[in-house]
């Protein structure tokens, strides 16, 4: 199935692991041209050839998504490297997990921030582009923790805080056929995962209790993800798809 990729320019931020990195691959394997931005610039940069192969189609960009001027520079080097940007995919976040009586307040701002000024100077940088095109997806990452998480009160609020963003983007900027999209995985098997003190628990509580028994991958996120960014969802907008095996609770 031809998806409309090819020779689009997508920026993922968070792009060097896990998801982030999944989705440039597969981006890159229909045909487009990847940006992968990071906080981290060596791993942007190792994914970015790992990925491109020395085809000159995915490049490693710096970026602190909570610095304005850090993601207008992100945008001016994608557009001096491929002349567009077609796509952006919000994906740069983390958790910082505790009850809210010993959450301190840099525990909250850290992960709100990231998620939620994240996605908005990033969009506010891109979409000016997707104008002045008449073309452009915006795909928020979000999380099933957007229905709540004990322990997650900052994750949770910016996950869902991330999905309004996205309606309201998609009110926004669909005159100019500009698509804002969320996509909410479940518990997915990355490398930030794996590391958790606890991932044995989780991934057997994931193959004896969620509908699909086993841990989601990143690879079943990116495929939700080409989707939105394709020609095929061209009327979908302003929609969360939840990638969680079935779980919802």
């Amino acid at each position: 199935m031809d998806l409309g990729l090819e020779n689009k320019t997508v920026i993922i931020t968070g792009g060097a692991n896990g998801i982030g990195a999944e989705t440039a691959q597969r981006m890159f394997d229909e045909g487009a041209r990847i940006v992968i931005a990071d906080i981290d610039a060596d791993r942007a940069g190792q994914r970015a050839a790992e990925i491109g192969q020395a085809t000159g189609r995915a490049i490693g960009v710096a970026v602190d998504v909570i610095d304005a001027g850090s993601v207008e520079h992100l945008i001016a080097k994608t557009v001096a490297a491929f002349g567009s940007v077609h796509v952006l995919v919000n994906n740069a976040g983390f958790t910082r997990d505790m009850r809210i009586t010993k959450m301190s307040e840099d525990d909250w701002d850290a992960v709100v921030d990231v998620v939620l000024k994240g996605a908005f100077f990033c969009t506010k940088a891109v979409v000016p582009h997707f104008h002045g095109q008449n073309w452009g997806r915006i795909i928020n990452i979000s999380s099933r923790a957007h229905l709540g998480n004990s322990g997650q009160a900052n994750y949770s609020a910016a996950k869902a805080g991330l999905i309004g963003f996205t309606k309201a983007m998609a009110l926004e900027h669909g005159r100019y056929n500009v698509t804002a999209n969320a996509v909410a995985p479940g518990i997915i098997d990355t490398e930030m995962v794996r590391r958790l003190p606890h991932f044995d628990k989780i991934r057997a509580t994931a193959e004896g209790s969620l509908p699909i028994r086993r841990l989601g991958t990143a690879r079943d996120v990116a495929d939700a993800i080409l989707f939105l960014a394709s020609d095929r969802a061209s009327y979908i907008s302003g929609e969360v798809i939840h990638v969680t095996g079935g779980r919802y609770g």
